[in-house]
């Protein structure tokens, strides 16, 4: 007897044919990221990416298809993209030379101080020619996101902007340096390195991030030296919650002493000991092989303190052999801390590392680039660029009791950080001795920042734990962030630290596909434009479309429109959904992207 064969019911090949059309869409976004991440250019190469972006941003500006994208037209909201007015079809070229305009001075380059003597000298002993002076339009935005995190308001570009004072950029300098955004700033930039996040692997928890934040914050507020900083983490006893330094201790991801020698070691002289010979890496961990660690009574307290019976000699009247990282022996004294021991070598004067290292780490901050690059690879095998300059930097840092204000301030006055950021060399090394200025993509938390200032919106930030210590105000700066537990799905896409390791590899500020997509395409952009109060209150201030059009570019980009945009965006600011649309635009350039 034959057995009928059995149908296949039409929804297993519905399935089939569906998982078969996933698989296939998977696999053109994989090939298209992939091209995405291989034109995507390296800090080596950002000289030229802002040259290109800074002409594509003139051309999105020019170009109907670039600044209105063929998306429907809608006049109800619904969509930022509406039909490009009708008689802006045909609009005039833009100049060879706008790329040049918005970022380059015609004031000449002189020396400013002693970081410029040695700059120059060694731009002329090899024959590489220096970048022009930036413009008043992109000094302005570069000192407001490099000290400050922030985006200069419209009021405070045009302020800067009409003044005539020969030393404006002086005063300007000075006037950041005291506002409580450096501080923030600053804190953040330090929190990265700290390792200040509560959730694994760190573990430190909500209150004790908290408390750890805000003993770095009072400290940079403070102007407290750096030798004097570094001295209280590495030396600090008690509670996690009410000595909040020692929770250097805990915010490693191993409490072994060779651990906490590679954490220290990362952390102050940037080098990565892992690469050391296991000897010298040991020498190093006998300063910490009697760290304690006590629970208590209350939840999640721990006490760190010196506890003399942990280590290799258990018995407290026993003398510590520890090894220098310069290979110098000591032995410590029985009853005595290693901690301070190597705490005192470490932060004294004379000692050249622990300066050069501090020096490097604020110089690459700032300038994008590194003496030594990365910053946290310090080696025989990975040479200073510019030794002489790394150690005029240390000198002046051990000069001014390790003023790290004082250093920033040095800096930010100097020709080479005032340099375009369009290169005059063809020579490849012209970046790594600082020949211009290293563009680079913002920070996750300066951009989300940024837009929020614009549109006067917040942003939502959470943790996995819902404690009191992780609750938010409103208007929360995520630069002033007190937990990298704390995020959001924005942070996440471009490229927050996620403060594992301490590494400035960890923060990723390379441009993707997915942050490209966010920007131009998303609900939560378009929503924080559409809803947000921030281009309505840009209208009430204008009465006509040209003083709209001038302030919008003057809140997004620092400047005021060139003569070939000006048309375009008088056309759209006629009407608020037209100048929320040429916010969107501007918000997609690279000029707005990057620091330049």
């Amino acid at each position: 007897m034959k057995r009928k064969r059995r149908k296949n019911p039409i929804w297993i090949l519905l399935l089939f044919a569906s998982a078969m059309f996933s698989m296939i869409a998977l696999a053109v976004w994989l090939v298209a990221e992939n091209k995405a991440r291989q034109t995507m250019p390296s800090q080596s190469a950002a000289s030229n990416t802002l040259a290109t972006s800074a002409s594509a941003g003139s051309k999105r500006l020019s170009d109907p298809q670039n600044i209105m994208p063929s998306f429907p037209s809608s006049h109800s909201g619904e969509s930022l993209a509406l039909d490009m007015p009708k008689g802006l079809q045909t609009l005039p070229e833009y100049e060879e030379d706008w790329m040049d305009r918005p970022f380059q001075s015609d004031s000449p380059v002189h020396a400013h101080n002693s970081i410029d003597d040695i700059v120059f000298a060694n731009l002329i002993k090899l024959k590489i020619e220096p970048a022009k002076l930036c413009s008043d339009e992109a000094f302005v935005r570069r000192i407001y996101i490099d000290a400050l995190g922030t985006l200069p308001k419209a009021d405070e570009a045009k302020r800067f902007l009409d003044a005539t004072d020969p030393d404006k950029r002086v005063k300007l300098i000075d006037e950041v340096l005291q506002r409580p955004e450096y501080v923030d700033y600053m804190t953040m930039k330090w929190c990265d390195i700290l390792r200040v996040k509560a959730e694994f692997p760190i573990n430190l928890w909500p209150n004790a991030a908290q408390a750890y934040h805000h003993w770095i914050h009072e400290s940079i507020k403070t102007n407290r030296p750096y030798d004097e900083f570094a001295f209280e983490l590495l030396t600090s006893s008690g509670s996690n919650f009410r000595t909040p330094q020692v929770n250097f201790y805990r915010a490693m991801q191993s409490k072994e002493p060779e651990a906490i020698a590679q954490t220290v070691a990362l952390t102050f002289l940037c080098e990565r000991a892992q690469k050391w010979p296991q000897e010298r890496l040991a020498g190093m961990a006998a300063f910490f092989e009697k760290v304690g660690y006590k629970p208590t009574g209350e939840w999640k307290e721990e006490i760190i303190f010196f506890d003399p019976r942990r280590g290799e000699n258990v018995s407290p009247n026993e003398p510590v052999n520890a090894v220098y990282p310069n290979g110098v022996k000591v032995v410590v004294p029985a009853g005595e801390d290693p901690r301070r021991v190597f705490a005192k070598w470490l932060t004294h004067e004379k000692n050249p590392w622990f300066a050069r290292a501090a020096a490097n780490r604020m110089w690459y901050w700032l300038m994008g680039h590194g003496i030594v690059d990365p910053p946290d690879d310090v080696g025989a095998e990975n040479p200073a660029s510019n030794l002489e300059l790394l150690n005029h930097l240390a000198s002046e840092l051990i000069a001014s009791d390790f003023n790290m204000r004082h250093l920033h301030k040095l800096i930010f006055n100097s020709s080479a950080y005032q340099l375009s950021c369009i290169p005059q060399s063809d020579d490849p090394d012209a970046g790594k001795h600082f020949a211009y200025y290293h563009p680079r993509r913002q920070d996750a938390e300066v951009l989300i920042d940024a837009i929020c200032q614009l549109t006067g919106t917040t942003e939502t930030y959470m943790s996995i734990i819902p404690e009191p210590f992780t609750f938010l105000p409103d208007f929360q700066r995520a630069i002033a962030l007190p937990d990298g537990s704390i995020t959001s799905s924005f942070l996440e896409t471009f490229g927050r630290p996620a403060r594992d390791s301490g590494m400035e590899m960890e923060r990723n500020n390379r441009l993707t596909a997915g942050q490209a997509l966010h920007l131009l395409n998303s609900n939560h952009i378009r929503d924080k434009l559409k809803k947000g109060p921030g281009i309505k209150e840009l209208l009430s201030q204008a009465t006509t479309p040209s003083e709209t059009a001038e302030l919008l570019y003057l809140a997004i980009l620092s400047r005021r429109p060139y003569e070939n945009e000006i048309t375009t965006a008088e056309q759209l600011c006629q009407s608020h959904w037209g100048t929320r649309d040429l916010a969107w635009a501007l918000v997609n350039t690279d000029e707005f992207l990057f620091r330049h």
